[in-house]
């Protein structure tokens, strides 16, 4: 973690305003309302729509397969060295099929030699839009497995988890109860 401590205090339940209360209804609803929810209801009106765009692309509507989505989620959380994002999906990631061995080569990156070409080249775009905000000619041409709505939708997952992770990198969101911090990620 970035922080040691949140910058914005999560708001606690009582503590919502009537707009704030309108944004989290879905998660209110659902009866879990995480920290990084608490923390945006401070701007209700960007939280809602923040829910709309991440509500496509951890949706069906976005083309990569959910093993593939969290493929580059989580190793744009890993390179955004945000820890409360990579512990999320972690959980999210082993719910869609990822095993602990790949979470863990995760880390590693596309250079680990167990991957297959086309996890490959999603992992190397992903690197790529992090760090340098453009898929290369090669990776793109290696990404030919896939349809350009795929292609545009890693572009679209890793510009998502990268500005979630730049949020709770700032505001230093904390881990919500259950999760565990991977000791890569300690400061």
């Amino acid at each position: 973690m970035r922080l040691q401590k949140p910058r914005f205090a999560p708001l606690q339940d009582n503590e919502f305003t009537e707009e704030q209360r309108d944004a989290l209804d879905y998660f209110i609803r659902e009866g879990w309302v995480l920290n990084i929810f608490r923390t945006l209801a401070r701007a209700p009106k960007a939280l809602k729509r923040f829910n709309l765009w991440g509500g496509y692309v951890l949706s069906s509507r976005n083309d990569l397969s959910p093993r593939d989505r969290e493929l580059v989620i989580l190793r744009t959380g890993f390179m955004c060295k945000s820890g409360y994002e990579w512990a999320q999906h972690v959980v999210i990631g082993k719910d869609c099929g990822l095993t602990d061995a790949e979470i863990a080569r995760i880390k590693r990156g596309p250079e680990d030699p167990e991957w297959s070409d086309l996890d490959r080249a999603m992992l190397q775009a992903t690197d790529e839009l992090v760090t340098d905000h453009f898929i290369s000619e090669a990776t793109w041409n290696a990404l030919s497995g896939l349809t350009d709505k795929q292609r545009m939708d890693i572009v679209f997952s890793v510009g998502q988890y990268t500005q979630v992770s730049m949020i709770l990198n700032t505001f230093g969101v904390q881990l919500d109860e259950g999760l565990e911090l991977d000791p890569d990620l300690k400061r």
